[in-house]
């Protein structure tokens, strides 16, 4: 049933974690529907459709909302199998691709990245988007703070280039994991890298440059290039309002069938049980509140409600996320 309900991308599109989403749609040639989004706070059309997740993308299918690029990119994976496949069927490979998610995500590479920010973009000197930012990631957007801590964000970003450089590109491959074309294993590594290559002024070629790590800086233009064919050949997405979204939303069935809370889960928590949930590592301020439909290792599942009334179904990822029983009953987010 997914793959006749209309996918719903709610993003802007500088945001370097909607481009993985955007990315992989468009190299799988999965259509969808863009609902674009104000690069701050606050987002009116996202807590329409039930949710206070204050992270961008989000994605909708039908009136399942799915949040983290990381779920997001794997309900994608099994919504949607009669599409081109990019991601890999080898178990060691599967297991680089993994890898290199957490490397990006987890294991601190964005957060580096993200320090090198140039103190003379615009929006740094908007009090707005600082402010914004600092609720977002807990931590001071001053240009002073951002100053101290560009030299130790360049010698660990660096040190990452130079991994890639040395390792998995060393033997001049053209994609990441040795695949044919471009793959998730390359979305998975690439997207922290092109940022930062694409971001004027955010490397400086004194230090990071295509003649210091050449295998990195052609395999980052490469990509660019075969994604820009993807998007070229799968046309412009569909651009909605967040009332045309909401409504779609809201007239649509669930793409999945319900699942259950698994028996055993060191929370002790019960279905239909009344819970929080938020991201611990960014976004934390935020938190989404509703019934607990299904709890598992990897997905945690609460039933919430649009703004016109109708039940739709938040879904997070496990890892990076915390569930805590809030009391009470009711699915008022």
């Amino acid at each position: 049933m997914a793959q006749q309900t209309e996918i719903i991308l709610y993003h802007y599109p500088y945001s370097p974690y909607a481009k993985r989403i955007v990315w992989y749609l468009n190299l799988r040639g999965i259509p969808y529907t863009q609902c674009l989004q104000p690069p701050i706070l606050p987002r009116p059309d996202v807590v329409a459709i039930g949710t206070s997740y204050r992270r961008i993308p989000i994605v909708a299918i039908g009136r399942d909302i799915y949040n983290d690029t990381r779920l997001i990119l794997s309900k994608l994976e099994i919504l949607y199998p009669s599409h081109k496949r990019i991601s890999t069927s080898d178990p060691e490979k599967q297991a680089l691709e993994r890898l290199l998610e957490n490397w990006a995500v987890d294991g601190g590479l964005f957060v580096r990245a993200s320090q090198l920010l140039p103190s003379s973009l615009p929006l740094l000197k908007d009090p707005r988007f600082t402010k914004d930012r600092e609720d977002y990631t807990g931590r001071s957007w001053t240009k002073e703070n951002m100053d101290r801590g560009r030299p130790e964000a360049l010698v660990e970003i660096r040190r990452a280039f130079e991994l890639l450089e040395t390792t998995l590109l060393a033997d001049g491959r053209d994609w990441i994991l040795g695949t044919e074309g471009p793959g998730l294993g390359d979305i998975e590594a690439i997207w922290p890298f092109h940022w930062l290559i694409t971001l004027k002024e955010a490397l400086p070629p004194s230090y990071i440059s295509a003649k210091d790590f050449p295998k990195v800086f052609a395999w980052v233009a490469r990509f660019h290039k075969a994604a820009t064919e993807s998007a070229k050949t799968c046309g412009k997405p569909k651009t909605i309002t967040g009332k045309e979204a909401v409504a779609i939303i809201e007239r649509s069935e669930f793409v999945e069938v319900e699942g259950e809370v698994e028996a055993g889960d060191p929370l002790g928590l019960a279905k239909g049980d009344t819970v929080e949930v938020w991201p611990t590592d960014s976004g934390f301020n935020h938190k989404d509140r509703g019934s607990l439909v299904s709890l598992c290792g990897r997905e945690v599942v609460i039933e919430s409600k649009t703004e016109g009334g109708t039940t739709v179904r938040v879904h997070a990822p496990r890892h990076g996320f915390r569930v805590k029983s809030a009391g009470g009953g009711g699915t008022k987010l």
